[in-house]
């Protein structure tokens, strides 16, 4: 985890091993959102420019069929989920018919009315035109939905209720210190929710909820009835307004409209008179990669950037060894062109020129819009599970699911021709429970003191009931901002439980809750062995967390994607985990001679764990922290959730290890970024310079300078092997950056350390070529603790070390 504040890496593109490469040595294959940093504030940007990270993960989406698709939500919404039903999709299309043919009806609606505003759907127009007719269609549908009932399907839910509701308004949400406006145009929301924002403007209480009586039969008729009327009333007026202040918290779904062209209508046909069940007709596309929809324009030349390319994502490109003609499984890593003819200007018109980050928003890929729309979600509420989200364009819609081993996308779904399918879709969400949402059961809201809490209650073996407060609305509380990886939230924590257990901490404790990947060795497990390690090693001995409780949650992504039919499903798939620790404080707080005597702390605790086989691989600013003990600050060495231990095979799992401003050179290179490059100590210990030298140009006592005096923002918005070449020329021409606050003895610190790195860089390059023209085989990649221990070495032997070691305690030399 970075410090607030701070910024992290433009993703790279993805990355295949080399050919005939046997296994991946170091660096895997993720590359998108999961390399952002674990809090929104270390991008260091606005929310609006995380668009590229979004896109890298985008372009790795898997696709299933959209019968798989259909089955696996009509199996969750069914009596039995957890019992096979194949015939269910079958059942339920036959089910819908009449529906879908006009020949339903309720006391308040009649299915007549779906044909009637899908024929005004396909009349020419703006897109913001289409949003009525698609909400008056959907309404009708669920309330006549609603009436039918089939064997092996649970009743719809009423206390969710869902409705579609149109938005085209900004939304804004905080991260931590930032702020992100994004406007989808319709979403899906439980009744109360779609209500509340138009019951503040005539005066109501917002989110007022009548509470469902108890007793008879007849009062729950009532209380259903009146629920109707309720219903049809927002239907017939503000299902189709704009509501004011909506809170991404209540947002079950987004669906994104997107017209080919503004104003045409070729090839959309009008509602069949009569629907029957038929085999699904794959629509052309049949799935939907990035930028698929673009004007049919001669591309650029290569001498050209599109308008819409920021240059830093060009470089990125460019160091990354892909074109923007290469396409990765699922989309296209081409950017929107500016010719692009999906209809986006009537938005753009009446946008609030207050709101120009959801203008931004408009200029991006559909499939992109829609990703930010997934991130907002799932920031917006503790531990999702996953998420849906749908894009329409012209009359085929295609279902996005999303959790944090990646995205898949059914094909498309003609939703006029096929209405049958359409029709199966909403019957199946009208019978979701919020858990069936992907909210998290286990993360109960809860108010105290008039802020958000979340209460998490489970029974453990040795401890009895654990209870733990989550207090999420804390400002000290570390977000997540992204689709796929580890997700890692930090939250402050109470607990009666731990207390009397532990005693009372003096900053507290937090909870850790993140997604790990299924493969890995589990970060309770590595701290096992490293809490082992430190009873032997006074070096390690307090300066790793203490882990005080955790829990594992027991619902791999990988099952989805074994009932969608998805290749290699197991890939990547990952479990939600809990960890406690005591609260630890951040070292960019720290400068001077207790930044070093911290990040030395940590230094010495990774080369004795490096040695008893516990491999952290992952050294960055956000992973040194520290805290008192008998007034003295002791360094802590954080966060194994990417560690290996020597003793496996190899790095497991498919996530990204390392953060690219602070990875070594070795592994800034192409052959690092395919991972056919090692992951050795040296390049930890690179890793640990990088960080000092970060904290000390970019921190003035502790505080993150203004943008316009802070060096080295470029190697946050570069991939990685761009990054490497900037980080290379910093390493052979180090100067102070002007205007620099740094101490001169630091800086000559500095200047020794870059002085022995490109030593030895220098002398592995020469061994290289001596072994060429001698004909002998390359030196083996191996490592020895002597090889530790004079790597670490050549660097206390710089004067500069020496001369800060002097002005530590003798405590601490």
């Amino acid at each position: 985890m970075s410090p607030a504040g701070e910024t992290e890496s433009t993703p790279p593109r993805t990355n295949a091993p080399a050919h005939g490469a046997s296994k991946i040595e170091s660096t895997p294959n993720s590359r998108g959102a999961s390399v952002v940093s674990e809090n929104i504030g270390v991008l260091g940007v606005k929310v609006k420019n995380v668009g590229p990270w979004i896109q890298r993960d985008i372009e790795q989406v898997k696709e299933c069929k959209a019968d798989a698709m259909l089955q696996a939500l009509l199996q969750r919404a069914s009596s039995a989920p957890e019992t096979e039903q194949p015939e269910l999709l079958q059942k339920c299309l036959k089910a819908v018919l009449p529906v879908c043919n006009g020949q339903a009806s309720t006391a308040l609606v009649k299915s007549s009315d779906i044909e009637t505003a899908l024929n005004e759907y396909v009349c020419p127009g703006v897109e913001n035109n289409f949003y009525g007719p698609f909400i008056r269609a959907t309404n009708v549908a669920l309330a006549c939905l609603e009436e039918i009932k089939i064997d092996g399907m649970r009743a719809p839910v009423p206390t969710v209720d869902m409705i579609c509701q149109q938005n085209d308004m900004p939304m804004h949400q905080m991260h931590q210190t930032k702020k992100s406006i994004r406007k989808p145009d319709l979403v899906i929301l439980p009744l109360n929710s779609a209500c509340a924002p138009f019951q503040d403007e005539t005066g109501n209480k917002k989110g007022k909820q009548t509470n469902k009586q108890k007793g008879t039969q007849k009062n729950d008729e009532k209380d259903d009835e009146q629920r109707k009327k309720k219903r049809k009333a927002h239907m017939d007026t503000n299902a189709t307004a704009k509501p004011k202040k909506l809170p991404w918290k209540d947002v079950l779904a987004c669906i994104e409209f997107k017209r080919k062209i503004a104003g045409r209508t070729k090839g959309i046909k009008s509602p069949s008179s009569t629907y029957t069940v038929t085999d699904h007709v794959p629509t052309k596309p049949e799935y939907l990669p990035v930028d698929h929809l673009k004007a049919q324009v001669p591309a650029p030349g290569p001498s050209h950037t599109p308008a819409t390319q920021p240059a830093s994502d060009t470089a990125l490109v460019q160091s990354s060894g892909l074109t923007t003609a290469q396409h990765s499984k699922g989309g296209s890593s081409s950017k929107r062109k500016a010719a692009d003819t999906l209809e986006s200007t009537a938005k753009k018109s009446k946008m609030d020129t207050n709101d120009m980050d959801a203008d931004a928003d408009a200029d991006l890929d559909v499939t992109v819009q829609t990703g930010l729309y997934a991130a907002e979600m799932f920031a917006a509420n503790l531990g999702v599970n996953y998420l849906l989200n749908m894009i329409v364009v012209d009359d085929v819609m295609w279902i996005w699911y999303y959790d944090r081993q990646g995205i898949v996308q059914c094909s498309g779904i003609n939703f006029i021709q096929d209405l049958p399918r359409f029709m199966v879709l909403l019957y199946a969400l009208q019978r979701f429970e919020l858990h069936d949402w992907g909210r998290n059961k286990d993360f109960l809201p809860i108010e105290v003191e008039g802020k958000l809490c979340h209460e998490f209650k489970i029974d453990d073996e040795n401890l009895g009931e654990v209870d733990l407060l989550l207090h999420t609305s804390h400002d000290e509380r570390v977000t997540h901002y992204g689709l796929q990886g580890r997700a890692t939230n930090v939250v402050p924590v109470t607990s009666e439980v731990l207390t009397k257990k532990y005693g009372k901490f003096e900053d507290g404790m937090v909870a850790k809750i993140f997604w790990g990947e299924a493969s890995r060795t589990s970060e309770p497990e590595i701290l096992k062995k490293v809490e082992e390690i430190a009873k032997r090693h006074a070096t390690v001995q307090d300066h790793v967390p203490h882990l005080l409780w955790h829990h594992t949650f027991t619902n791999p992504t990988a099952a989805i994607r074994e009932a969608l039919g998805v290749p290699e499903p197991t890939t990547g798939s990952r479990v939600l985990y809990i960890l406690v620790f005591r609260k630890l404080l951040p070292i960019a707080q720290l400068h001077g001679k207790e930044l070093f005597d911290v990040w030395r702390q940590c230094i010495s605790c990774h080369l004795t764990l490096w040695k008893e086989g516990v491999h952290h691989r992952d050294v960055s600013p956000g992973n040194l922290m520290w805290y008192w003990k008998d007034d003295k600050r002791i360094g802590v060495l954080n966060d194994y959730d990417l560690s290996s231990l020597a003793d496996d095979s190899g790095p497991r799992g498919n996530e990204r290890t390392g953060t690219v401003p602070f990875m070594a050179l070795d592994l800034l290179t192409e052959e690092g970024q395919r991972g056919e490059v090692k992951h050795l100590y040296r390049h930890d210990l690179e890793s640990f310079i990088w960080c000092f030298a970060w904290i000390s140009l970019r921190y003035e006592n502790g505080v993150l300078l203004s943008r316009r005096l802070r060096p080295l923002d470029e190697w946050a918005t570069l991939g990685a092997v761009a990054c490497g070449e900037k980080k290379y020329h910093f390493q052979g021409n180090v100067k102070p950056p002007a205007r620099s606050h740094i101490d001169s003895s630091l800086w000559a610190f500095l200047v020794g350390c870059f002085d022995v790195l490109e030593t030895h860089t220098f002398n592995r390059r020469k061994q290289l070529i001596r072994s060429i023209i001698d004909a002998d085989q390359p030196t083996t990649s191996e490592e020895s603790e002597s090889d530790f221990d004079g790597f670490l070495q050549s660097f206390e032997n710089t004067k500069g070390w020496a001369a800060l070691s002097k002005l530590l305690p003798e405590s601490s030399q």
